[in-house]
């Protein structure tokens, strides 16, 4: 089963190329190193799968579920301060983890029902909606320009085409095909910085050129930053659920039984723990990794191994960086307006898969008030320096509604 050959090199370094578009954009997105985020979720992969036995083929990257957040921490709290925030929210995995090894499934249903987890998610992608429009229209930020429309249209037709049209390969990196389509575009009209490229260094300490960049911080722990970011940490808690469902149902093996799903949240969280420290977002299973695993029928978990030290290696390629770190704004906007997008459909059909009965009163308040305090960032302020709102103060809202209304009504 984990016998290593040429074959096994090439299906396990896919499986990076599959999970690359979606982990080198949240990083991108929000201000972080790509460089780190492919080290962090190197080396997070190869954790979880130390931790679960090497038993699960799971590859993780970095979670869009914190881009919101970690824009609003960075700009309330700093660097430093928001990375040691998402460090500590390894706190709700390792919780949620003590759950369901004392209480079992019915742990998930009882407290975080999809009334409630289902609209928090759709907050996680509408909430980013204005930031994908907004990149949409312009190259440098501020007034319009349509050639940035045209750019982005690009990259968002090209996606479009290889999710629907697209066979093979192809149709599992349709992110990365639309980014690729796109700068290719935004190159020939000349609104990539090639200067960038060609003073990077082929081998870059990824750590030493990101701190220079004002990338990365020796992370700290303000309490203010922590208990902000701490209540974002439950939607890709439940998603985590979701992940080792979904790869269970694609290999035929029951992983919420053994090896627990107590064991795989507890790895998942070390992992997105030790993720910030390194500079990147914090990880979260990848879906798209398990539609290959599902499509090649690529079950060896050997194959994500693979992945992961070819992730830790590309982070010392301080030429990738360079051309990731040149994406134009256009060609992300056009890809955002897609991801952001699914994301908010995403708890949509979470609702729709757990037959939440919206003409029922009580799940009608539960959801619109979860929608109306997210999106319109409803927040608390105590003192001078303590904030809550936003996805964090929903998600503990929807949790509340749902323990204290009676089901019956």
């Amino acid at each position: 089963m984990n016998t290593f050959s040429l074959k096994t090199l090439i299906i396990g370094v896919q499986m990076l190329f599959v999970a690359f578009g979606a982990l080198v954009l949240v990083p991108l997105l929000t201000g972080f190193d790509p460089s780190l985020a492919l080290f962090a979720a190197g080396v997070g992969t190869l954790l979880f799968h130390l931790i679960t036995g090497c038993s699960i083929p799971i590859f993780l990257g970095s979670s869009f579920a914190f881009i919101a957040p970690i824009q609003q921490s960075l700009q309330s709290y700093g660097m430093g301060a928001t990375l040691g925030a998402l460090s500590a929210s390894c706190v709700v995995y390792f919780i949620f983890s003590l759950c369901f090894r004392f209480g079992g499934g019915d742990f998930l249903e009882r407290f975080l029902p999809r009334v409630v987890t289902g609209p928090v998610v759709i907050v996680i992608g509408l909430k980013l909606a204005p930031t994908a429009t907004a990149n949409c229209v312009s190259f440098v930020g501020g007034a319009f320009d349509p050639l940035a429309l045209m750019v982005a249209a690009i990259a968002t037709g090209t996606a479009v085409i290889a999710t629907v049209w697209g066979r093979g390969f192809l149709k599992l990196v349709p992110v990365i095909t639309g980014v690729i389509v796109a700068y290719i575009v935004a190159l020939l009209l000349g609104k990539v910085d090639t200067a960038l490229i060609a003073n990077a260094a082929w081998f870059a300490v990824p750590w030493t050129a990101a701190m220079d960049a004002g990338k990365y911080a020796i992370p700290t722990f303000d309490l203010a930053a922590i208990l902000f970011i701490l209540p974002v940490a439950i939607a890709p808690a439940v998603e985590h659920v979701g992940g080792i469902i979904a790869i269970s149902s694609a290999t035929g093996e029951n992983y919420i039984k053994k090896p627990g799903l107590h064991r795989t949240l507890l790895g998942d969280g070390i992992a997105s723990g030790l993720a910030p420290l390194f500079g990147g977002p914090p990880n979260t299973t990848y879906a798209e990794v398990t539609g290959a695993v599902a499509l090649t029928k690529a079950f060896n978990p050997l194959y994500m191994r693979i992945a992961a030290v070819a992730a830790i290696i590309f982070a010392f390629c301080g030429k990738l960086n360079a051309v990731l770190s040149s994406i134009p704004l256009p060609v992300m906007g056009g890809i955002m307006v897609i991801l952001f997008g699914m994301i908010a459909v995403v708890g949509i059909g979470t609702m729709i898969e757990g037959k939440v009965d919206l003409n029922n009163p009580r799940n009608m308040l539960i959801s619109a008030i979860i929608l109306t305090a997210g999106i319109g960032d409803l927040q608390i302020h105590f003192g001078d320096n303590f904030m809550l709102g936003g996805i964090g103060l929903a998600a503990i809202i929807g949790i509340v509604l749902n323990i204290i209304l009676p089901k019956g009504k």
